[in-house]
């Protein structure tokens, strides 16, 4: 038997052991890409249907809470990420139990500091509210919408969890299936609630909510059931050391979720003080629409994370070389596609959130001239993040993470404006994404004779 008989007769076992052709890679990745890019469809329809059946003060609301939400979203990412680099890199080196019991553990820790979240942000939803920034106008709507989700926050973190650990235990295609399922779910009750029910802010939080639990119930049936597979609920040996290389490989994740939440909070100061209400508005149609057009690069750098983990455990250098030099080139042609679309496409995009002629779709129309060459570097920053954090370097993926999301946005966010008012706001992330990318292109030069991907 040669080295491609054995290969391919372990990758029946194991589909991260198989040799990935670029075909073989997109197959690979497209569920997780579509469960990403679905999510950001629905998380739009969801926003669209608060702005078209309430009114756009609610849809200022979301963005005023949103960085409540990227805390529980950034500790579920943390890990999700963090735990997968863990549980695929033991599972090439052949350690399947100790990958199990660290799996299990680490889900646990997940709801447990979900409940947490959960109990500590009701207690204090009107003084978070408050310092967020929230207006008398705005504070019935954000706390109508934080209440639900607070309740809601561990099958959040449980679903962000899973659906990353569902493409180390190779069954991508189960989280993809669960995605399409959740955006239903969450579009069916948005119809129910807000439109035929008239709840409102709280029918929104709610519809997204029963995606979230549906997403985590399934989760929990499907590892206490998988006997048969490679990944599925041991008990647990605890050990503190793998809950903290956990917490400290996903950290990128989490510092990215954080800083976004803080330039959340200032983008909502910068443009309440510019343009009021109706510039928090487009900043959220703006903020939703670049969540969607990402989600592409975050779905493939999901979807590869797990592979790059298992062959760096098993000590692949070929293998790594090949999918490192695919991915890059993928990134590179995607990128200029997406740029094009939202170039294009942006008016349209704003027209589906506010009517045209109305204050909201002429500040978010500026910013849609503007805003889209951000993608041009994203794609290689998002990436590169999530490389470094498949190869166990927290550090470094933190870094790259931390910059893009907080350094230089917040520099961009509190200067650019006092030179050139609202179109500095809309220039910071565009400037924030290309000097991240001179780092990121820097980190992958610096550390290429450590990990041998090229």
């Amino acid at each position: 038997m040669n080295d491609t008989d054995i290969i391919n007769e372990y990758s029946n076992e194991n589909p991260l052991a198989r040799h990935f052709t670029i075909k073989d890679l997109l197959k690979f990745t497209f569920p997780t890409i579509f469960m990403m890019v679905f999510s950001g469809l629905y998380t739009m329809v969801d926003t669209m249907f608060v702005a078209r059946f309430v009114n756009t003060d609610a849809l200022s609301s979301i963005n005023i809470v949103t960085p409540v939400i990227n805390v529980i979203v950034g500790i579920g990412a943390m890990f999700a990420t963090g735990g997968s680099a863990i549980v695929a890199r033991k599972m090439g080196d052949g350690n399947n139990k100790e990958a199990r019991s660290n799996f299990t553990m680490i889900v646990i820790t997940a709801i447990v500091i979900g409940v947490f979240i959960s109990m500590f942000g009701l207690l204090f939803i009107n003084q978070m509210i408050k310092m967020l920034g929230a207006s008398d106008l705005l504070f019935p709507y954000a706390k109508d919408y934080l209440t639900i989700l607070l309740i809601f926050a561990p099958a959040n973190i449980l679903q962000v969890v899973f659906a990353n650990l569902f493409v180390t235990a190779g069954k991508p295609g189960l989280g993809m299936g669960l995605g399409l399922a959740s955006g239903i779910t969450n579009a069916v009750f948005d119809y129910i609630l807000i439109v035929l029910l008239q709840m409102g802010i709280a029918g929104a939080a709610l519809a997204t909510s029963m995606g979230y639990l549906l997403q985590a119930t399934v989760g929990v049936i499907f590892f206490l059931k998988n006997r048969k597979g490679t990944l599925y609920f041991v008990k647990p040996h605890f050990d503190i050391k793998v809950i903290k290389e956990s917490s400290f490989n996903g950290l990128s994740e989490m510092v990215s979720q954080l800083s976004m939440a803080v330039t959340t909070f200032l983008f909502n100061l910068a443009m309440m003080r510019l343009l009021g209400e109706d510039g928090v508005a487009a900043i959220t149609i703006i903020i939703y629409s670049q969540f969607l057009l990402t989600t592409f690069y975050i779905g493939f750098s999901m979807g590869v994370a797990p592979i790059f983990s298992y062959n760096y455990g098993s000590e692949n250098t070929k293998e790594l070389k090949r999918i490192f030099q695919i991915c890059i080139l993928f990134i590179t042609a995607v990128s200029v596609i997406v740029f094009a679309i939202s170039m294009i496409g942006g008016p349209y995009l704003v027209g589906l959130f506010s009517e045209k002629g109305t204050q909201v779709y002429d500040i978010a129309k500026v910013g849609f001239l503007i805003f889209p060459f951000s993608f041009l570097f994203c794609g290689i920053n998002i990436f590169s993040s999530s490389l470094f954090t498949a190869l166990s370097n927290g550090k470094v993926s933190a870094i790259i993470s931390f910059l893009r999301t907080f350094v230089f946005l917040t520099i961009g966010i509190l200067i650019l404006p006092i030179f050139l008012n609202e179109i500095g706001i809309w220039l910071a992330v565009p400037i924030a994404e290309m000097f991240t990318l001179i780092i990121s292109i820097y980190f992958i030069i610096r550390h290429k004779s450590e990990y041998r991907y090229y």
